[in-house]
């Protein structure tokens, strides 16, 4: 296992999107458009949006249509699909579209992929739950060669075949078209991003009845494939995402989330995708206490997440970027308020933008009196020059 210093953190959002039933689809949309808008003017570098096909709560099937017009209502901010599934979509649409976004949005575009997490979309597609591992793999080494290889690649799979294909439209980015694969708790999407050298993006929070994510292990199983593929493991390319909420207190993020989280679990995971999970409301606070103590959400004060998130960097040994999982569980502006505290006073805390002034504080402070000194001695000799011109006129 390699020796890594930890890199510096980096921030943004990962939007599933998950939307409890009730609520007009087109206004969710609008309203993940203006979040977007939102997070680019307070600086976050990174916002993903998913793909779902049925049970409900997810609205977009299109992450790519939808991050076009993200593009044309941000400005810096970077979009990805978080994320394809590979085994529902042909590989050469796959890898032809993040190419046309990445000209689109001027190099602002990441292409994240997986195997898919639904069984309903998996039985409306007719694709078998036990071959969507083995499609991501095959899918996923077409994409790769063909976003970084102009060489005709001719492939015949029992569920997709290219011939002679090329991309006539090569990635605006110098570097390409960067890609990530997400990764829960098996070894397999770990593994992969290991073997061809992309980047992991590894959800931390567990479905609900499950233990923790073992996020260290996660990192481990990706250093043993890259080394055994020759590839360098790079920690700061390394993205995990947690739901995340910031009130003034920590009393008020738990008021504010109680709710709309036991709506989440009763209604999405328990009455929809059939999980035993169900809680009743006087249950509910206990277990998102202890949600939180496990590292599962972080819910609280400014103070608690930058608690909490260093305990993320301790426990994995550092990565890259923290992306916070959007949730439907406040308000749409306590969201947003949440967003802002988590710019305004937490990022600064493990991006480094406030070494600077610090430093600066610190040595005005350590020599203030000096400072002081010299102000009054220059003050002093002016009183003197001025009254002593003014004798000698």
């Amino acid at each position: 296992m390699t020796t890594e210093a930890v890199p510096a953190l980096g921030f943004g959002a990962f939007l599933s999107p998950l939307h409890p039933l009730g609520e007009d689809p087109t206004a969710t949309m609008w309203r993940d458009l203006d979040l977007i808008g939102w997070l680019d003017q307070l600086g976050y570098e990174e916002f993903w949006v998913g793909e779902h096909h049925s049970a409900g709560w997810g609205v977009i099937p299109s992450p790519e249509l939808f991050i076009a017009a993200a593009a044309e209502r941000t400005r810096h901010i970077r979009l990805g699909t978080g994320v394809i599934s590979l085994p529902y979509h042909h590989p050469y649409m796959v890898a032809a579209r993040a190419v046309q976004l990445d000209h689109q949005t001027r190099g602002r575009f990441i292409l994240g992929v997986g195997a898919g997490s639904l069984p309903s979309d998996m039985h409306q597609l007719g694709i078998a739950p036990a071959d969507t591992r083995r499609r991501t793999s095959d899918a996923l080494e077409s994409v790769l060669h063909l976003l970084r290889s102009q060489e005709p690649l001719t492939v015949d799979r029992d569920w997709y075949r290219l011939q002679d294909a090329t991309l006539q439209l090569r990635p605006w980015s110098k570097d390409g078209v960067p890609v990530a694969i997400s990764s829960a708790t098996s070894p397999f999407s770990m593994q992969l991003a290991g073997r061809h050298g992309i980047a992991p993006l590894s959800f931390g929070a567990p479905r609900p009845g499950s233990s923790p994510s073992d996020l260290k292990e996660q990192w481990r199983h990706l250093e043993e494939s890259a080394e055994a593929h020759g590839q360098t493991p790079d920690r700061s390319q390394w993205r995990i995402t947690l739901p995340l909420h910031i009130a003034d207190t920590r009393e008020e993020a738990f008021t504010q989330v109680l709710d709309g989280w036991l709506r989440y679990r009763n209604e999405y995971w328990a009455q929809t995708l059939g999980l035993p999970v169900a809680l009743s409301r006087a249950e509910a606070r206990k277990a998102l206490e202890s949600t939180v103590d496990n590292i599962g959400a972080i819910i609280g004060s400014v103070d608690d997440a930058i608690t909490a998130i260093q305990q993320v960097r301790e426990l994995t040994g550092g990565f890259g970027r923290f992306l916070v999982n959007v949730q439907d569980w406040a308000s749409h502006d306590r969201i947003k308020h949440s967003f802002e505290l988590l710019a305004r006073y937490v990022a600064p805390r493990f991006t480094g933008s406030l070494r600077g002034l610090e430093a600066s504080q610190r040595w005005t402070a350590e020599r203030s009196q000096v400072f002081l000194g010299e102000a009054f001695a220059a003050q002093q000799k002016a009183v003197v020059e001025s009254t002593g011109t003014r004798a000698g006129g």
